[in-house]
């Protein structure tokens, strides 16, 4: 009976240290909420964007026409960081700083909220005067919050509320037309 009644509490504390070690696990909620997400852009023509979700932040994945990459170099002087030196660790990783602020120019990805306030810019690619923009406009983002714009590149004009251009989440390419936003070859998320 000693026997029986000592194998039984051996396997019951068993089982509840188990699950007492399982709650220190983080929960899939938890590991999707910072998880790697692929994005596959094999459909993504010229001129459109994508958004997905990466740490509960819209992520723009925006094909690039030639004419939006030849608009970069007339934004040049007119954006607050053009070489992307402000918070370059925070905001942009160092494969993206350059006048694309991504690793191919036609493929721009972007974490889609303002660096002001945390509002999210509406797409305003098409170039020329429109409401709430200047006249020479070669297209871009606007935050209709308080009124930041942002050129082809994410890149924060001078002069606007918004103190940083748009971040650039770490990302890698794994094919031609597949993302894997959250995660480079050095394993930075």
């Amino acid at each position: 009976m000693l026997v029986a009644t000592g194998a039984a509490g051996g396997v019951v504390g068993l089982c509840t240290a188990g699950a007492l070690v399982s709650t220190f696990q983080p929960s899939e909620r938890a590991k999707a909420a910072g998880a790697p997400v692929e994005v596959d852009i094999a459909a993504l023509n010229p001129g459109e964007m994508v958004t997905v979700e990466w740490r509960g932040k819209p992520v723009w994945v925006l094909k690039r026409t030639p004419e939006m990459v030849a608009s970069l170099k007339k934004t040049d002087g007119k954006v607050a960081d053009a070489e992307s030196k402000r918070n370059p660790d925070e905001f942009t990783p160092e494969y993206a700083r350059n006048e694309w602020r991504s690793r191919k120019p036609e493929i721009l990805v972007a974490v889609g909220i303002c660096t002001h306030l945390g509002c999210s810019p509406s797409s305003k690619f098409q170039p020329g005067p429109q409401p709430s923009l200047p006249d020479d406009w070669e297209g871009g983002f606007l935050c209709p919050c308080h009124g930041s714009t942002f050129d082809m590149a994410g890149r924060v004009f001078k002069n606007k509320p918004a103190p940083d251009n748009l971040q650039v989440p770490r990302y890698m390419y794994l094919t031609d037309t597949k993302l894997v936003i959250g995660k480079d070859e050095k394993g930075e998320a």
